[in-house]
């Protein structure tokens, strides 16, 4: 992995500041899951987001594991039972306590990982050997978010530890992506793309608008979206500006007026 854990980072860095200018939440993870691989060591890619059974959840591929998986509805329902259940990391992660570092299915089941039913799947469907679990941190879910796939040998320290820096820029993605989709999920939403394109604000500009509405402090904000307290006031500084508006109020207000916000009931 040319650059190391801190070449992956700066590398993952970029496809994440591209994901936050994005308008259409869909498109945030088919970016990830096409780049993330190759930075910690990986081929291919499932990701995983929301709430998780072995029999529902929303699963994305990325294109490597696409090639080889095709589409995600011709997966049999046997072999896609045993890619929900995520083992040997679903019974890991809820462990009371359990730390949501990355960690990789032979150093977990030791073993046992060659010899169980999901490690014979994932060679069948994928030409894999190796699992590497990349959880979102601060999830509750215990199979909430990547799992990277590998032929040969099994992921390296280097290439785990390179997953944990990634993890917050994964993080960031997918708080973005919940923003937007709460957006698009609005009574404002019908018309919101109309009025976003007129008021020239970027999609980063619209999350943190959202969490205005919300009350949230500078900080909050700062701590939900993973960035600076000094970011988030300039973001705040430019909703001013191109909402022609002085306070918090006001530009919640002129939101809900030109469609970017759903009112409150009552108003």
């Amino acid at each position: 992995m040319a650059g190391g854990p801190a070449g992956a980072y700066e590398r993952m860095l970029a496809v994440a500041v591209a994901a936050l200018h994005e308008r259409q939440p869909e498109r945030l993870w088919p970016m990830v899951a096409a780049a993330l691989p190759g930075l910690c060591g990986g081929e291919s890619l499932i990701y995983k987001l929301g709430e998780w059974t072995d029999r529902t959840g929303a699963m994305g591929l990325s294109p490597a594991a696409a090639a080889h998986l095709g589409r995600i509805d011709d997966i049999g329902d046997g072999a896609m039972a045993v890619l929900r259940r995520g083992y040997p990391f679903a019974d890991h992660y809820a462990t009371a306590g359990a730390v949501r570092r990355p960690g990789t299915a032979h150093r977990m089941a030791g073993r046992g990982w060659a010899r169980s039913r999901t490690a014979g799947t994932i060679s069948r469907l994928m030409d894999a050997d190796h699992v590497l679990a990349i959880p979102l941190p601060g999830t509750s879910t215990p199979v909430t978010g990547c799992l990277v796939y590998r032929a040969g040998a099994d992921f390296t320290e280097d290439q785990v530890r390179a997953a944990e820096l990634l993890q917050p820029l994964l993080a960031g993605v997918e708080q973005q992506r919940q923003l937007l989709e709460r957006l698009r999920a609005s009574t404002a939403a019908r018309e919101a793309p109309e009025a976003i394109a007129d008021s020239r604000l970027t999609p980063r500009q619209v999350t943190v608008l959202l969490l205005l509405a919300d009350a949230l402090t500078a900080s909050a904000i700062a701590h939900r979206l993973g960035i600076s307290v000094r970011t988030v006031h300039k973001h705040v500084e430019s909703l001013y500006r191109k909402l022609g508006t002085r306070d918090r109020v006001s530009t919640v207000l002129r939101a809900q007026e030109i469609g970017l916000l759903p009112r409150r009931a009552g108003r």
